[in-house]
C-alpha cells in the first residue's frame, strides 16, 4: 500500500509556525520540464516520475482511499496525454494539480458524499537508523500535528498542504484552487496563527533545537 512520507511537510510547517511569517516565493519554479525534452513520450515520462507520487497524496486527501486516489491521478495523466505539449509544458505542475483537484471533486460529487480533506493518510515517517524512542517521539509529534490540522477549515487545510507538502507557490496555489493570491496568503497566515495558538510550545519549537 502506498505510504506518503510526511516528514518534510511537518518540518517545514513547524518552521513557518515558529516564525509566523509567510513570504511569497519569487524563486519558486512552475515545474517546467528540462529544455532537452522534445517528444511527447519523453514529456509524459518525466511528468509521471516527477508528479505521480505527490498527486496521489494530494488526491487521497480528498477521496480518503489510495486506490481511488490512484484512479484520479491516472485520469489526470490520461488527460495530459491528450494535450498539446507546447501549450502545457511551461505550467505543467499547476495544470496537473488543477486537473487532479477537479477530478477528485468530480468523484466525490458522483458519490454524493462530499468529504473534508483528511491529512491522517499523509503517511508515517520512514524507518531508518535512528533509535526506536526517537521514532516514537517523531510519530507522536506528527499525530499531534495532524490532530491540529483537522481543526482548520477545509480551505485552510488545503492551502497548507499545497504550500508545505507539495511546495507550490502563492501563484500556483491560486491557479489550482481558484482563490486569489491575497486570499491564499490570508488563509495561510490565519492557519499558521491558529496552529501556533493551539500547539504546545514544545511542539512548535521542536525543530528549533
Amino acid at each position: 500500500m502506498f505510504v506518503f512520507c510526511a516528514t518534510d511537510f511537518f518540518a517545514n510547517m513547524i518552521k513557518e509556525i515558529g516564525n509566523l511569517h509567510v513570504s511569497k516565493d519569487a524563486d519558486m519554479t512552475n515545474g517546467s520540464p528540462p529544455d532537452m525534452m522534445q517528444t511527447q513520450e519523453q514529456f509524459i515520462e518525466w511528468a509521471l516520475k516527477e508528479y505521480e507520487r505527490p498527486l496521489i497524496g494530494y488526491a487521497q486527501g480528498f477521496v480518503h482511499d489510495w486506490e481511488r486516489a490512484r484512479d484520479v491521478v491516472q485520469d489526470t495523466f490520461i488527460r495530459l496525454c491528450q494535450q498539446d505539449v507546447a501549450k502545457v509544458r511551461d505550467g505543467v505542475k499547476t495544470w496537473l494539480f488543477t486537473v487532479c483537484r477537479n477530478r477528485a471533486l468530480d468523484v466525490l460529487r458522483k458519490d454524493s458524499r462530499l468529504v473534508e480533506m483528511d491529512e491522517k493518510k499523509l503517511g508515517k515517517i520512514p524507518a531508518n537508523t535512528v533509535s526506536a524512542s526517537s521514532l516514537l517521539e517523531k510519530e507522536e509529534m506528527h499525530q499531534r500535528l495532524e490532530m491540529y490540522l483537522q481543526r482548520l477549515t477545509p480551505n485552510q487545510r488545503e492551502v497548507v498542504v499545497l504550500k508545505f507538502q507539495q511546495g507550490l507557490s502563492y501563484e500556483e496555489i491560486s491557479r489550482v484552487t481558484g482563490l486569489s493570491n491575497g486570499n491564499v496568503g490570508f488563509l495561510l497566515h490565519n492557519a499558521l496563527k491558529r496552529l501556533r495558538e493551539w500547539m504546545p510550545r514544545d511542539l512548535a519549537e521542536s525543530n528549533e533545537e
